[in-house]
């Protein structure tokens, strides 16, 4: 070896020596410390003002169209999901959750057409599904060979919805749920306990070298399954995980590696499509208590924030179940749910149209939620100082059906002549009032509660401000046609100022009115309604 051959090589090794095996966390105001994150304090005035978004859970469990958790699920013996799996695809010993990726090819995806139509709805923010609980990556992940890029579509998804959500103006989100892979997939490590494949072992057990001549060779099963490790304590109660998501009640606690990789993949992420949001469908922080890895993850991405924003931290975190302490460093995100008050903090409502991934079955039967409901949840939600996140299924193909598109054009019809009373509101002095203000319906465990209240009448108002204009939103068209609002009564404390104008969002006629000691009476014109779905008294 001549001198000059001799120092390129030398220059290479130097190079691979002094390379970073890990992604390195961006320093800053931040620290890795409940504490040093609690200086967040409260989401930014963007995310105040934006009050909608939608989101596109969809990745390859979307494939079946069987619902959520279906790479869960096709490993429970004898549920709806195993069954159909069985029939349809094979025994999950021979065609497991990782061939599943391997035919979902998002042949029919059009990102830019999906993000034009939800504009047009009204979202001013968008998530995409940055990977599930099923551990693939849906971008070209640099620490994670199961992606979207090596196999399945061979697609970068992540960075397909950023540029289109870029492109119509829209502030852009990516959830992560793969902290809890780990114990997830444990059902992967099965086997059937009766008929002609008992104890046949499923392919959560597979490993790289089983897959000589096969599709995945040169994978490794346990890179995405993550199951070379003991079991959860009860892990074959199927239903035990929900006890064991903060890591508590005997599950299997991950390894150091795991968390190291967990890192490295959210890290990567971030510093690829600078995301504005970022989802963890998480106990108060991923992998808290057992590591501390998600305080890491979130200290770099509020500290690249503020590098990106000359000095400002635009950046939102959401993640649930969260102390009262711990909504000063995270936004609280409730799932399937709304509180009974208002918030002191901004907070999202995170709900879908249908089941998360998506499910024949409830296209079949017309199981959707109505346009109706998901505005009624949106005015409540805003009453009470928080967001609207909204899931629209999509088939494995990336396409939505025709049922989907008809509720979101209800939604914009809605829109069109209410939006001024939704974007960039706050709070009144109250959320509202009639009966279903008045009762009560608490959340349960991350939330859970929506649908569980009394239908809506005429009587149910919800309130909210912007500059000096109060917004009564009422849920629905009485039929005597005259409204009373209780709250505004002559002498009430809440609105002590004279009422100079009402005016009924979308008609140009005058409103007449009386305030008297019982209520403020709004008359409203016959046969003129804005709309099916509620309306809108603008009070001056």
């Amino acid at each position: 070896m001549n001198k000059k051959e001799f120092f390129c090589v030398f220059i290479s090794l130097l190079f691979l020596a002094c390379s970073p095996k890990h992604e390195k966390m961006q320093e800053g105001m931040y620290e890795p410390t409940w504490e040093s994150l609690s200086q967040y304090g409260s989401a930014p005035d963007w995310f105040r003002d934006a009050k909608f978004g939608i989101w596109a859970h969809w990745g390859p469990q979307c494939q079946p169209e069987q619902g959520d958790w279906y790479a869960r699920g096709m490993y429970d013996e004898g549920s709806h999901q195993y069954k159909w799996h069985v029939e349809n695809y094979g025994h999950p010993s021979e065609f497991g959750f990782k061939d599943v990726i391997n035919i979902w090819k998002a042949e029919n995806w059009d990102p830019d057409r999906l993000m034009d139509l939800y504009k047009r709805v009204g979202a001013k923010y968008f998530f995409t599904l940055g990977n599930h609980h099923d551990n693939l990556d849906l971008w070209n992940s640099k620490y994670h060979e199961w992606n979207s890029v090596n196999m399945g579509p061979k697609k970068d998804i992540v960075g397909g919805w950023e540029k289109a959500a870029r492109a119509n103006d829209m502030y852009f989100g990516v959830s992560i749920h793969s902290a809890h892979a780990w114990t997830w997939y444990e059902t992967s490590q099965r086997a059937d306990k009766e008929g002609p494949m008992k104890d046949v072992p499923y392919d959560g057990n597979l490993r790289k070298e089983d897959g000589k001549g096969k599709w995945w060779e040169g994978y490794d099963p346990q890179d995405l399954y993550a199951q070379d490790h003991p079991l959860s304590e009860e892990s074959n109660n199927t239903g035990r995980i929900h006890s064991q998501w903060g890591w508590e009640n005997g599950a299997s606690v991950p390894t150091e590696e795991y968390f190291q990789n967990f890192f490295d993949r959210n890290v990567d992420m971030i510093n690829k499509y600078s995301p504005d949001l970022v989802y963890y469908d998480d106990t108060s922080m991923p992998l808290w208590p057992v590591s501390d890895v998600g305080l890491k993850v979130v200290s770099h991405f509020y500290n690249k924030s503020i590098a990106d924003n000359k000095g400002v931290n635009n950046a939102v975190v959401f993640a649930k179940i969260l102390t009262e302490d711990q909504k000063n460093s995270l936004v609280w995100d409730v799932e399937k749910g709304v509180p009974d008050n208002i918030q002191d903090k901004p907070w999202q409502t995170c709900t879908c149209l249908g089941n998360w991934h998506y499910d024949k079955s409830l296209y079949d039967r017309n199981g959707y939620k109505s346009a109706t409901s998901v505005v009624h949840m949106l005015i409540d939600i805003i009453s009470k100082n928080g967001n609207l996140l909204l899931s629209v299924p999509m088939r494995g193909d990336g396409t939505i059906d025709d049922k989907e598109e008809a509720i979101l054009s209800d939604i914009a019809t809605w829109m069109d002549i209410n939006s001024e009373a939704v974007y960039e509101t706050r709070p009144w002095t109250i959320f509202g009032e009639g009966p279903v203000a008045e009762s009560s319906n608490p959340l349960q465990a991350q939330g859970f509660n929506e649908g569980r209240h009394k239908p809506y009448t005429a009587e149910d108002i919800r309130f909210v401000v912007k500059d000096s204009v109060l917004y009564a939103h009422v849920l629905a068209w009485p039929e005597n046609n005259v409204i009373n609002i209780k709250s505004l009564a002559e002498g009430s404390s809440l609105f002590q100022q004279p009422i100079e104008n009402i005016s009924l969002l979308g008609l140009e006629n005058k409103i007449l009115y009386e305030r008297t000691n019982e209520g403020l009476s709004i008359f409203l014109p016959e046969n003129e309604k804005p709309n099916e779905i509620s309306f809108v008294l603008k009070i001056s």
